[in-house]
């Protein structure tokens, strides 16, 4: 299960013999028990945004005035509570702040990430099947930076790499077979990278059949409601 754990500094205690935090950041990491996390700036920079009567109130500075405040957060996957406090306690700030923990909301029937990135992946062959640009695009994010496999330049956007699609199915007739003989994903909450090797098959328009082995590295962003490609390379497979 995942926590929130909330990292809640005094702006009036002594940091002078706080241990540093790298140690502990290490050793979850390396155990996958801290998936993601980061340092907040300083309250001061904060920018506390309200609604009302359809006017959008801006107040430079935090929500509420306290000595404690937010400094950083980190998300962990553990196996129970206790689990996350015990991993909590160990964080150097504990011991002159506060560690809030907090339970992920639970969404029933929500796939994981690395679900979501192989149902996205199965979808490209399926596109690529019926030879469905549109299909294909949406599986990418607007402002995607892919490069070529042709020529290796860089296509900022989706316009360009929609030209990229459009010219190569111009280029072969029938279906094409996109085969994905590896995939491994690497990510955390919002953020994920693919590794893979994708065989292509068509006949090109001179009746000449193409065969290609390709080595795909892919990024990926969680969009809120979905998981897009926001970065695509690839390349041809030597032998």
């Amino acid at each position: 299960m995942k926590y929130m754990l909330l990292v809640c500094g005094d702006d009036t205690a002594d940091t002078s013999a706080v241990a540093p935090v790298e140690p502990w950041v290490e050793e979850l990491g390396d155990s996958r028990v801290r998936l993601h996390g980061h340092r907040l700036a300083k309250p001061s920079e904060a920018v506390t945004v309200r609604v009302r009567g359809g006017e959008v109130l801006r107040t430079d500075g935090p929500f509420a005035e306290t000595k404690e405040y937010v400094a950083g957060f980190d998300v962990l996957e553990c196996d129970s509570l206790e689990e996350a406090v015990r991993a909590a306690a160990r964080h150097p700030v504990a011991s002159i702040g506060a560690m809030e923990v907090r339970p992920f909301w639970p969404m029933e029937g929500e796939e994981d990430g690395e679900t979501q990135i192989r149902r996205l992946d199965a979808e490209l062959t399926e596109a690529a099947r019926e030879r469905d640009v549109e299909r294909m695009l949406a599986c990418y994010a607007p402002d995607v930076t892919a490069f070529h496999l042709a020529d290796g330049r860089e296509l900022q956007g989706l316009d360009s790499f929609r030209k990229v699609v459009e010219d190569f199915f111009a280029s072969v007739t029938g279906p094409v077979t996109r085969e994905v003989l590896d995939l491994r994903v690497h990510g955390d909450e919002s953020v994920a990278f693919a590794h893979s090797l994708v065989r292509i098959r068509a006949t090109r328009t001179d009746g000449e059949p193409q065969d290609d082995v390709l080595r795909v590295t892919t990024g990926y962003r969680d969009t809120g409601l979905r998981w897009l490609i926001t970065h695509e390379h690839v390349s041809l497979q030597a032998g």
